[in-house]
């Protein structure tokens, strides 16, 4: 199994296509819980392409994004080319390389789940200020809402050996509230979607690093799987992708009002 912090080298064309962005109710969840001003300092923590950090960008805080492959790393920055409040960072969830009481608002959007979490948590507490809050969120794809989405979860445990290895649903409620310890966490959840044609959701499948790429086993076979589902439940050229957004929320060194 490769390292987590180089499973997404050779999908970042894809990522940057074809994966989520986050709704903008997260957005007024991190002003209206979390404290998060255009003063801010925010740290986004496995920043990747830069998803998560263009939306915090429009508070007009500063946004440190953390990225330890150097690919994802490079996309975010032609992303987000020209925004000066924008410093990208190369860095772990363990080892961020910000100083220490730096930030007011730390996110971690579709990465907790590769991060060493103790570890990660120390290093978390070292570049917080003292009353900063920390999200943590996920596009959780909606796998039993429909007959299409069935089948594609049904393809993903068929074809794509290590997709039941590395879900970010194998994260328990138990873990997230170590994390948070001794402060408590709020949750909260918002229904987000994408509509692809064919060529937009094999992009999708193929930006998640446990797809099978080319030339990889089982890639031809899925891609024809894939072909067959689409086929059998578009709509007018188009399927939809289902999601909920789980965000996670909480002062991070257990001063915050939660």
């Amino acid at each position: 199994m490769k390292q987590p912090t180089q499973r997404f080298s050779d999908r970042v064309e894809n990522y940057v296509k074809y994966r989520p962005t986050y709704p903008t109710t997260v957005l007024r969840l991190f002003q209206d819980k979390c404290g998060l001003t255009r003063e801010s300092a925010a740290a986004d923590v496995g920043s990747g392409t830069g998803i998560l950090s263009r939306l915090l960008l429009e508070t007009g805080c500063t946004v440190f994004g953390v990225e330890p492959n150097e690919d994802m790393r490079k996309a975010a920055e032609d992303l987000l080319r020209g925004e000066s409040r924008f410093i990208s960072i190369d860095g772990t969830a363990e080892h961020t390389t910000l100083q220490a009481e730096s930030v007011d608002f730390i996110a971690a959007a579709q990465a907790f789940h590769w991060f060493d979490r103790p570890q990660a948590s120390a290093e978390f507490r070292r570049i917080a200020r003292p009353d900063a809050s920390a999200a943590i969120l996920w596009n959780t794809r909606l796998a039993k809402e429909t007959a299409f989405l069935r089948a594609y979860e049904e393809l993903l445990i068929r074809y794509a050996p290590e997709y039941s290895v590395v879900d970010h649903r194998n994260v328990s409620t138990e873990e997230i509230k170590a994390f948070y310890l001794p402060s408590r966490f709020q949750y909260a959840s918002f229904p987000n979607s994408q509509r692809f044609d064919f060529e937009g959701l094999k992009g999708r499948l193929l930006s998640s690093s446990y797809a099978p790429n080319v030339n990889e086993p089982n890639h031809l076979s899925m891609m024809a799987e894939l072909r067959r589902l689409f086929d059998e439940h578009e709509e007018s050229g188009k399927v939809e992708f289902l999601y909920r957004t789980d965000v996670y929320y909480g002062s991070i060194r257990g001063q915050g009002q939660y």
